[in-house]
């Protein structure tokens, strides 16, 4: 399964070449992975971290009106970290292929903490290793 995000395109997202700028795509990221992560019935209340983005540019994206699917599924699943996958696209055209490793935090005593059941249970709803290898195939 599949968590797909609806990702509106603001103006300021431009840059002077009239494409959506690199490092505006991290912002579509983290909204994505908000609108997956933090939804009243499935919540990481009790806190996380981003340890490392990796991000491939395929197309270059244009300002429009409509809004662009952000597609991410979980693609590792550790005690105390996980790794989300992302397709920034419109139906098969993909302007970005990239994933987020996330570190669940406990920010009372500042440091890492394992990933409970629930959240557990919740990721593997989304976990898809497969897409993975087909990745590491096509970059081969």
């Amino acid at each position: 399964m599949r968590h797909i995000y609806r990702c509106p395109l603001r103006w300021a997202d431009m840059d002077a070449y009239g494409h959506v700028n690199n490092v505006v795509f991290l912002r579509y990221l983290e909204e994505a992975r908000i609108d997956f992560l933090f939804r009243p019935e499935k919540n990481f209340k009790q806190g996380s971290v981003v340890a490392r983005h990796e991000i491939d540019y395929r197309r270059q994206l244009v300002h429009r009106r409509t809004p662009v699917d952000i597609e991410l599924w979980v693609t590792e699943l550790r005690a105390a970290s996980f790794t989300i996958t992302y397709e920034v696209k419109d139906g098969d055209v993909v302007y970005v292929q990239a994933s987020t490793v996330v570190v669940p935090f406990d920010f009372e005593t500042q440091l890492p903490r394992r990933i409970t059941a629930d959240e557990r249970e919740f990721l593997n709803e989304y976990r898809d290793d497969d897409q993975v290898a087909d990745k590491e195939a096509v970059a081969a």
